[in-house]
């Protein structure tokens, strides 16, 4: 079985191109973080090609830019081919079947203390006095009726 989900960002615009038949293309990269940290305290990351062919090609195109976070699902796909020097070039791609959009770079910038101050409600913004408060040196439970007396048998665990 050749099944593929990755969950990353967009590393760089995507590009959409149309074939000589009129089927369009989109190619984009995700950068996947290691699920590490290296000697030096970071995260590498991998940098992953994918392909979108047809209506997810033009979805792609419209509504992600880098930084874009998706989930991609598709199959490996390798191929080869000759480079302008003459030597053989191999390539692996991720084909999407599915993407979806999780959210866009803007929702992981840090917001600043301007934009992002929020009052918190005061306990007297909500306080409404109650005249019929109980006593708080009465029992809660007396009106629950007789105490039962229970044993650790009694008990689940």
């Amino acid at each position: 079985m050749n099944k593929v989900i990755l969950i990353g960002r967009l590393a760089r615009d995507p590009e959409m191109r149309t074939t000589a038949s009129g089927t369009n293309v989109t190619r984009f990269t995700v950068a996947v973080s290691r699920p590490f940290q290296g000697q030096g305290g970071d995260r590498g990351a991998d940098f992953i090609n994918c392909i979108a062919w047809r209506r997810q090609a033009e979805n792609i195109a419209k509504y992600c830019t880098k930084g874009s976070q998706v989930a991609v699902e598709g199959r490996i796909q390798t191929g080869s081919y000759d480079g302008q020097d003459g030597n053989k070039r191999y390539t692996t791609d991720i084909v999407a079947d599915n993407v979806t959009f999780l959210g866009s770079r803007s929702n992981v910038e840090t917001p600043t203390t301007d934009n992002y101050v929020q009052e918190m409600p005061t306990y007297q913004d909500n306080y409404v006095a109650d005249e019929k408060t109980a006593n708080i040196t009465e029992d809660p439970f007396k009106d629950f009726g007789d105490e039962i007396a229970l044993s650790d048998d009694d008990l689940p665990f």
